[in-house]
């Protein structure tokens, strides 16, 4: 595909905002890539902004956690467009009315039902297409659709509960399995098809306003995945398959007890042997994907907290090294253009800023952690480099205006200090577009806003509360909420920071 911009990601002074897709207007449950998606790209051409960021687009379990997912590769089928398909002539509008009527949260039997009318009426140019699809992707669609066929005959069970035949990828149970579940296994592949398809025009969309896509990847894989079932030497596992160290994070800002993730730990002395094949062809399709990637937990490829899998909590882990530099050096000699962000929050050692800096990785500045301490906190937005990504919060933020309610006195205060002396007159704090001036106004390349500071939105619209299970990854917003004074007041503020496209 070519690429329509004539500069990189971060060779200029950019604003972006942060939108999950699932976030975007929908007739139906979740927002998905259709006419809202390209709203929104057109949203961000007219407000100055150059970047969207995105979390992890790929397919999630049941609880819908982008950061928990069946695939390393696969895409979120429910952000497919139904509606471009019946634009193609692979649905009807009948069948996207009885959808939207039936409330139901699953788009599977349309799509594949667009699938049998594909396979019966699509021309030579289309099969063509889908056949070099499925070539191109087969290091790891192959696996993927058998995995996902062989998950649904067992009732959706994880990998680790299915007969050992299946489990422990016994050739000849492999191969019936092929065979039985033909059907299935094409209509998986078909739906892969269609959103990287979907994906990559909207992609050529964004770039045609000059917007980039930024991306983002988990560290860790789901050990209910088809990358763990596929290739499980290359976790640490142990005789039986089961995990006996989990991934999480230590007691920290978010969480008196940590964060037990409970995501299977990387056998890096496997990885390595085979040259990091299996992280350089995932970030070879997020960067096929996206213009722009950012490694959640970056901290993890310097040393990673690893917790026995019989505790309950974070708290008894330990530290455990990882080869970080062989990684990222071998990503780069793969990838030479890749735009990779360090996603490096939380316990940060002077080795987690040596491996960045070592690769010139920007890294991430929350001004919500700035205000209430010392004076050299890194985070305060005088403190900041220009290489990095400035943001007011992230997903795992309350939103601005939740945050300054929350504030104590202490943090407050140092706040409204803090803005007064960047103001040349007294100034009636006006929350949250003081906060999204000051991340603008900082010296980062990239400022991003989340859409609910955007749009000022209180606590009742954070899309995520770490170190919880239930109730996330559910915020949607609508065009009805953005009002004419707030685009003006956003547009205004990125082109006064020197960051319009």
């Amino acid at each position: 595909m070519t690429h329509l911009h004539s500069t990189t990601p971060l060779s200029q002074r950019r604003a972006g905002v942060l939108l999950h897709v699932s976030s975007l207007p929908s007739e139906f449950y979740v927002g998905d890539i259709g006419a809202e998606a390209y709203r929104f790209v057109d949203f961000l051409h007219e407000i100055g902004a150059s970047v969207w960021q995105t979390l992890p687009i790929n397919m999630p379990h049941a609880d819908n956690s982008p950061y928990q997912c069946l695939s390393a590769h696969a895409c979120n089928p429910d952000f497919i467009s139904l509606e471009a398909l019946e634009a193609k002539r692979l649905l009807t509008k009948d069948d996207l009315s009885a959808l939207a009527i039936s409330k139901s949260t699953d788009k599977s039997p349309l799509i594949a039902k667009a699938y049998l009318v594909f396979s019966q009426k699509a021309g030579k140019k289309q099969r063509q297409e889908f056949e070099d699809f499925c070539s191109q992707q087969c290091l790891w669609l192959n696996d993927f659709a058998l995995f996902l066929a062989l998950r649904k005959k067992f009732n959706q069970a994880g990998w680790n509960y299915w007969p050992e035949a299946y489990k422990n990828r016994d050739a000849i149970a492999l191969e019936q399995a092929q065979a039985e579940l033909i059907q299935e296994i094409s209509v998986i592949k078909f739906t892969q098809f269609v959103f990287f398809t979907q994906w990559l025009e909207l992609k050529a969309y964004a770039a045609s306003k000059h917007v980039y896509l930024f991306g983002d990847i988990p560290i860790f894989v789901a050990y209910d995945s088809a990358d763990v079932w596929a290739q499980p030497h290359l976790f640490k596992l142990d005789s039986d398959k089961n995990m006996n160290v989990v991934a999480g994070v230590p007691p920290d800002y978010f969480s008196e007890t940590g964060q037990r993730w409970g995501n299977p730990h990387y056998n890096w002395e496997a990885m390595a042997a085979n040259g990091y094949a299996w992280w350089i062809s995932r970030m070879a399709t997020q960067n096929e994907l996206f213009d722009i990637v950012r490694i959640d937990h970056f901290r993890g490829l310097q040393a990673a907290w690893e917790i026995p899998a019989n505790e309950e909590t974070a708290i008894n882990g330990q530290w455990v090294a990882a080869p970080g530099d062989e990684l990222l050096a071998a990503i780069m000699r793969s990838l030479p253009k890749i735009t990779l962000i360090a996603e490096d929050l939380g316990i940060i050692t002077p080795e987690v800023d040596a491996l960045r800096h070592q690769y010139n990785l920007p890294g991430m500045k929350i001004l919500h952690f700035a205000f209430g301490g010392e004076e050299d906190n890194p985070y305060l937005p005088h403190h900041i480099e220009s290489n990095s990504v400035a943001y007011t919060g992230t997903h795992d933020n309350d939103t601005t205006v939740g945050w300054y309610n929350s504030l104590d006195e202490n943090q407050r205060g140092h706040l409204h200090a803090y803005l007064q002396s960047s103001r040349s007159t007294p100034h009636e704090v006006n929350m949250p577009n003081d906060l999204i001036d000051l991340t603008m106004a900082s010296n980062a390349q990239l400022a991003i806003i989340p859409m609910q500071d955007v749009l000022a939105l209180d606590s009742n619209h954070r899309m995520n509360m770490p170190g919880t299970s239930t109730g996330n990854w559910l915020w949607r917003f609508n065009w009805q909420e953005l009002q004419p004074e707030q685009q003006k007041t956003i547009a205004d503020i990125i082109a006064s920071s020197g960051r319009r496209s």
